[in-house]
């Protein structure tokens, strides 16, 4: 395939390649009329201006790195339409990398990205980062990046944050209200600020309510790492009357064990999860958890960056905090569930607030 280049069209109109270059510019020493017939004959020959030689003469490459660690949950694809919307906008592309939860993974992609001249990164941390300096000395250097839900727990970068501990308090205090009184936490992995803030709201509830906390699973975000803190959980004999989830994923997986084991939800174990993934509300029963607004954290890590990109000279580095909603379903629903059977048996359960 024959690509059209200035020199075609200034060998066609026959001017000099300079001019046709004025044109393109919207330079002023150039008649409106030359400029006009120049764009006009540019359209019809398709040309197209070469992208990698502005790219070089701008000293930018108008890319976007991003590394998120896992796709299998609809979270970071839904972080990354709304990045994605405002980069384009601005006229930059994306280059996305996932890590399958391995640091080492993470830092070849991130590596990988700046060797191909990205012009900044948007990061969200696999379960296993440890290697703080890492990102110290990236930020050190000047490389343009904001982290976003799981971020690393350094001051000199941007990040972009749920408010974990606000909302990991209110799930707590929805299953304190139904009435639970042996709740244990799910959480994800011990060296995640997410983790430790979710872990200080579960903490705050149970205070707030003078209720000792139950068991506290470092288990991780998957499916499987669910179903072996619950089959844990079963085997010391330490069933809970409530369980709430540092994700959905591991919720899901607490449920299908309680189920092969008989153990009725919410009647016996209630269950709360966090991120209101997609599977959520088609659980049986539908599972209550905790809405984070994806698309919005994935704009504003975006503006930011933007900002730091262009504005680095003034930039300031910033933490936002997103707010979220608790989606109630009948997984949790155990005051309910009990108050009803307790009419038709004419008894009366007494619920402790």
């Amino acid at each position: 395939m024959k690509y059209v280049t200035i020199k075609d069209i200034a060998k066609k109109l026959n001017l000099s390649v300079s001019t046709i270059s004025r044109a393109f510019n919207d330079k002023y020493d150039i008649k409106p009329e030359t400029r006009d017939l120049i764009l006009q004959t540019a359209k019809e020959m398709n040309y197209r201006p070469n992208p990698i030689a502005r790219k070089l003469i701008r000293q930018r490459s108008y890319n976007i790195g991003i590394v998120v660690p896992e796709f299998e949950n609809s979270f970071f694809p839904k972080v990354i339409i709304g990045a994605q919307e405002v980069l384009f906008e601005k006229g930059y592309q994306v280059l996305i990398t996932q890590s399958n939860e391995s640091e080492a993974v993470q830092r070849h992609n991130i590596e990988s990205l700046m060797d191909n001249m990205v012009d900044g990164l948007l990061v969200s941390l696999t379960s296993d980062s440890k290697d703080i300096e890492f990102y110290e000395r990236l930020s050190e250097s000047g490389v343009p990046i904001v982290f976003f839900n799981r971020v690393v727990d350094i001051d000199n970068v941007s990040k972009v944050v749920f408010d974990d501990f606000k909302w990991s308090f209110f799930a707590t205090e929805h299953l304190l209200k139904q009435g639970c009184r042996n709740i244990s936490f799910l959480a994800g992995q011990q060296s995640l600020p997410l983790t430790r803030n979710r872990l200080k709201g579960f903490k705050a509830a149970h205070a707030k309510y003078q209720v000792p906390h139950g068991n506290i699973e470092y288990c991780g975000f998957t499916m499987e790492e669910g179903r072996k803190a619950m089959e844990k959980l079963i085997q010391n004999n330490q069933l809970p009357d409530a369980i709430f989830a540092a994700n959905d994923p591991s919720a899901v997986g607490a449920m299908q064990v309680l189920k092969e084991y008989g153990i009725k939800v919410p009647e016996e174990v209630a269950i709360v999860g966090f991120t209101e993934s997609r599977v959520a509300p088609h659980t049986v029963p539908a599972l209550t958890s905790v809405a984070q607004p994806t698309h919005e954290m994935g704009r504003q890590a975006a503006k930011l960056l933007i900002e730091q990109i262009e504005n680095k000279e003034h930039f300031t580095h910033q933490t936002i905090t997103l707010n979220g909603k608790l989606n109630v379903r009948a997984s949790s629903e155990k005051y309910v569930v009990n108050n009803v059977r307790n009419k038709i048996n004419g008894t009366k359960r007494v619920i402790l607030r």
